[in-house]
């Protein structure tokens, strides 16, 4: 049984195209947002920014959203782990089946990457082990973000400082 439906995005900005799935009642990029607007690669490195997406610190991650969509809020994020099973599984089932250790089973065709995150200063961790999305739900100088680490079924909430970069999956208006 298909507990989704997949689609295809052009960003008007860049032309670029990004996967997207229908999950339940919201519809989100199926992979991690690439603007070139704004943002770095992990590293610096194009290599790893064509399979990662880019690292927004929060206010750029709130204003990197192009026509049509937006930034999650926390209760959007929530609302997509509870429809994937909880906190508790719905990383295993919301990650894509390689590039983790442990893999996931991509089960919704979210197709969640490790991109890791970038520090203040240009301190770069944890590509391949965890990835971080930013929530638009916050309040200077904190913000909330979702994570997923191998080795773990969750899905995490966390706040972090606005400053840090990290990934962005976005949701439509």
């Amino acid at each position: 049984m298909v507990r989704y439906k997949k689609g295809v995005f052009t960003d008007p900005r860049d032309s670029k195209q990004y996967k997207t799935v229908k999950i339940g009642e919201q519809t989100w990029l199926a992979e991690n947002l690439n603007w070139k607007g704004t943002g770095v690669w992990y590293n610096n490195s194009p290599i790893l920014g064509n399979a990662f997406g880019r690292l927004y610190t929060w206010k750029e991650a709130l204003k990197a959203a192009p026509p049509g969509w937006h930034l999650p809020t926390d209760e959007e994020w929530q609302k997509l782990v509870n429809f994937a099973g909880g906190d508790r599984v719905a990383g295993e089932k919301l990650r894509a089946k390689d590039g983790w250790q442990g893999n996931g089973t991509d089960e919704f065709g979210f197709s969640a990457l490790p991109g890791g995150f970038c520090l203040r200063g240009g301190i770069f961790y944890d590509v391949c082990n965890s990835g971080d999305w930013w929530c638009a739900t916050g309040e200077s100088p904190f913000a909330f973000e979702r994570n997923m680490n191998n080795g773990d079924a969750g899905v995490y909430r966390d706040t972090q400082y606005e400053i840090y970069s990290f990934s962005v999956r976005l949701v439509k208006d």
